[in-house]
């Protein structure tokens, strides 16, 4: 978990044989010394969620084991190969997973039963400050509100692409061309892979008040043209000392338009601001969130870790037409060490939603959660409930997690 309450995943390196950890290796000399100083990467998680959704006569019940396994070579001439396999297996499987044809339960996106690559890329560090990647790999942008590897399903988004990040001082750049994202839903599933050429663009400078973003993102999206999209935008983050307290804030604004093949020729906009104060170890912040609709048509998000906004429940994945107006309180408290656990983290949202063209009250939501952690293992409990109004149903959602790295 991050420090503003978001869910990031967990990715440890193990270095063997004579490797260095964490880069500090000069580099190999030859290509089997590459492969012998390689970090291996081993990431395990077991999961349970269950969902209890009104409309549905039966509970949905997931139990899903998820590994990732492989290995990052030593740079050899500034270039190391990165290789990574997934493996997901459901052990109960009482549950939709949107491949599995089990519609009599409540939908839980995380397909089982299958391996695949989830990561395959060369690295090029040969450049001063700059990191070149191509091939397949993850990316998160800002605080993934609009590009990110929704991290919490157990089969991450990824994105075939060619990256290049370059980071100075105070100013650095991040460019990425894209043709294939690499979704969720899983290799069985019909929206599995989107094709098409995505552009994003995302250069910051860090000034005393904070650090000012500037982003682009382009969606020409063969598969999907109905989200195909052009977002242009600005996100101001910072903090600030004021006495034995402090004060943190962000800041976005952006619009976006259709691209591509997109049949709709629309214009809306997305706004967002949160201020937050630190007393002690506990921080409290109140939040406000808009995304516009015409009452046709919605500002999206397509590539974003949806999961990690406006409610864990899942509701709104999607904007609704009406637009979405999300007020919410956040209260983050790290406990420090706790028993056996170097770190407890609690963490608790409430939002309250509403239609942004209209009056309509959709509903408001309730989140909870704790993560315990030693040096390799994570112990996760989240709970969920949705309470609904005027759009969609009432859904109670609890998970069990056990994350371990080796």
């Amino acid at each position: 978990m991050n420090s503003n309450g978001r869910f990031v995943d967990a990715r440890v390196a193990v270095c063997v044989g004579a490797a260095l950890c964490a880069g500090a290796s000069s580099g190999a000399e030859t290509l089997g010394q590459a492969f012998r100083e390689a970090d291996v990467i081993v990431d395990w998680r077991l999961r349970y969620e269950s969902v209890d959704q009104e409309g549905f006569a039966q509970e949905a019940d997931a139990a899903t084991s998820r590994l990732r396994a492989g290995l990052q070579t030593a740079p050899l001439r500034g270039t190391a190969l990165l290789a990574e396999i997934v493996w997901i297996e459901d052990v109960v499987n009482d549950y939709n997973s949107s491949t599995n044809g089990q519609t009599q339960y409540p939908l839980v996106v995380d397909p089982s039963d299958f391996a695949a690559i989830n990561r395959f890329a060369l690295i090029n560090k040969s450049l001063a400050n700059t990191t070149l990647t191509f091939g397949r790999q993850r990316i998160n942008l800002d605080d993934t509100r609009f590009i990110g590897s929704v991290a919490w399903r157990q089969n991450e988004q990824t994105f075939d692409a060619l990256r290049a990040e370059v980071a100075g001082s105070k100013l650095k750049s991040d460019l990425t061309y894209a043709n294939q994202v690499n979704r969720i839903f899983g290799p069985d599933s019909p929206v599995g892979e989107w094709h098409g050429d995505v552009l994003l663009a995302n250069v910051s400078h860090t000034f005393g008040f904070g650090a000012l973003t500037v982003f682009d993102y382009h969606l020409d999206l063969d598969d999907a043209a109905a989200v195909s999209s052009n977002t242009v935008g600005l996100r101001l983050t910072g903090s600030k000392p004021l006495g034995g307290i402090a004060a943190n804030y962000a800041a976005s604004v952006a619009s976006q338009t259709d691209a591509g093949e997109n049949p709709a020729d629309y214009s809306e906009r997305y706004f967002m601001l949160e201020g937050g104060l630190k007393i002690k170890k506990a921080t409290v912040s109140l939040g406000y969130e808009v995304l516009t609709g015409n009452g046709a048509i919605a500002f999206q998000t397509p590539l974003a870790t949806l999961h990690a906004f406006q409610g864990w429940s899942d509701k709104f994945l999607s904007t609704p037409a009406a637009g979405m107006e999300d007020r919410y309180v956040k209260l983050v408290y790290p406990a420090g060490r706790v028993g056996p656990f170097s770190s407890l983290t609690a963490v608790a949202f409430y939002h309250d939603f509403h239609a942004e063209q209209g009056s309509a009250h959709y509903g408001d939501e309730l989140n909870i959660s704790l993560v315990a952690q030693t040096e390799q293992l994570s112990l996760t409990l989240k709970y969920a409930t949705y309470s609904a109004d005027a759009l969609l149903t009432d859904t109670d959602k609890v998970w069990l997690s056990l994350d371990y790295a080796f």
